[in-house]
Formats: C-alpha cells, structure tokens, sequence
C-alpha cells in the first residue's frame, strides 16, 4: 500500500470513529434527556428520580422557588410552608409579624409567643400581678390563679376559706369532695362522721358503699346481724364465705343437694 493508499485509509478510519462517537454521544444525551429531571432540580445520589434544590419546592412535575417573606427564613422541611419565622417573629396569614411582649413578660423558648414574669399570670393578653390570698401561697405556674391554699384550707373565689373537719374525720390532699374522710369505724353522714356499728361475726370493710361491715365465714347478712348458714346434707361454704355449694356429684335443687339421678 502507497503513502497515498495509506493516507486515504487513515482519513476514512478517522471519520468512521468520528461518526461512532457522535452516535453513542447523541445516545447518552437521549439518555440524559429522558430522565427528566427539571431545572432547579437533581437526581437522587440513590435509587431513582429526582429531588428539588434547596430553596425550590416540588409543584406537579416541576420545582417552584420558594417565597421567604420578610423576617423569615428557608428550612429542610419538605412539608409545610418551606421557611419559618426568625425568633420574636410568628406566621400570620403566610407573613412574618412581631411578637408584641407585654410589661412583665418575655419570649418563650420558641421564640414565637410570649410567658409572665414571675410572680405574674396571664389575664386578658397581658400579664397581671398574682394577689395571693390570706391563707395561700403562691406557686410558679403557667395556668390557674397562680397561687394555692395552705393545708386545711379550700378556694373559694379569690380567697382561701377554712375546711371544716368534723369529730373523728381527718383532712385529704385533694383539690374535689369535702375535703376530709372519716377515720376508720365511721362513715359520712350529712356533715360529720358517724360510728359504724358492726354485728356479732362481722368485721370492717374499707368500702364506701354498703353498711361498712361484712359478715365473716359461714355468716350470712341478714337486716342489721350476721346469722350462722344453715348446710343441708352433703353441703360446704362457698367461696364467698357466706352462702353454700353442693358437693361434687351433687346439685342444688330446691335448697337442698341432690344427686343427679334422683328426682
């Protein structure tokens, strides 16, 4: 083969490569192009699809810019509005306003309303003075009147008002009822406690309800007494102690206990 020849040969290898190359390139851009990743957007550095910019928001196939209004700024969130106020700040109708802190008052910890001082409460969107009644104390609260009652005494409006705890009962630390229970052995009656009297073969019982005393093993309640379970034959205590069962094969048949095959 000639110099010719040979130089003939080489220009058309080279244009065959040429050709190659621009194919396969017009192959990946095909490629590239049918991903569809929007503008303002990237494919995921896992999986498949694609992911909007920072500061660009996903709407149907497309990534919209995200509109920060004043006093604001973007967050990661891929939910919600996209920004958040700055502190001192909070959303109104998609708007940025000023939190207005009243006089004894300061920025609570999100930075998007506001607490009283201390030895203040909050009244009508302002902070008043706590006035602790005689009797009470104050206590460091967000809600309520800001102040309690001492021991033994019960609010009643804007003052603390004496529990009246009748003969044999004892005060209780709860904020509803009376305010006192009776001692063990008596119940409340009206406005005092009176003595349960408890039957020959009972004992007390610590239950609110009923007489307050229960019959024991073998007695059966019978008005204001405990009167001894007559068994008939073949007979036991049952497990409440106060009534009877047949024994086994036996059954209870007009208050006796008969066997099954006997009419």
């Amino acid at each position: 083969m000639n110099k010719e020849a040979k130089s003939r040969w080489f220009s058309v290898a080279m244009l065959l490569l040429f050709v190659g190359l621009s194919v396969n390139s017009g192959v990946l851009v095909a490629q590239a192009g049918a991903n569809g990743v929007p503008e303002n957007a990237s494919a995921r550095s896992y999986g498949t699809g694609w992911a909007c910019d920072r500061g660009f928001r996903k709407v149907a196939e497309a990534c919209v810019a995200v509109v920060v209004p004043k006093n604001a700024y973007l967050n990661n969130s891929s939910f919600g509005l996209g920004w958040e106020c700055k502190r001192g700040f909070q959303e109104v109708n998609s708007a940025c306003t000023g939190v207005e802190v009243p006089s004894n008052a300061y920025l609570n910890a999100s930075g998007d309303g506001w607490e009283c001082n201390r030895g203040y409460h909050e009244a009508d969107e302002r902070c008043a003075v706590v006035v602790v009644p005689q009797n009470g104390y104050f206590v460091d609260s967000s809600y309520g009147a800001g102040w309690r009652c001492d021991r033994g005494y019960r609010a009643q409006g804007d003052t603390c008002q004496v529990i009246n705890v009748p003969e044999n009962g004892f005060l209780v630390d709860a904020t509803y009822g009376a305010g006192w229970e009776c001692e063990r052995g008596y119940r409340v009656v009206g406005n005092s406690c009176a003595l349960i009297e408890v039957p020959l073969n009972a004992y007390l019982t610590d239950f609110s309800h009923g007489p307050g005393w229960k019959c024991g093993r073998g007695f059966l309640a019978l008005n204001d007494s405990c009167v001894a379970l007559e068994l008939p034959e073949n007979a036991h205590v049952n497990f409440s102690g106060n009534g009877w069962d047949c024994d086994k094969p036996y059954r209870k048949r007009q208050g006796k206990c008969s066997l099954a095959l006997e009419k």
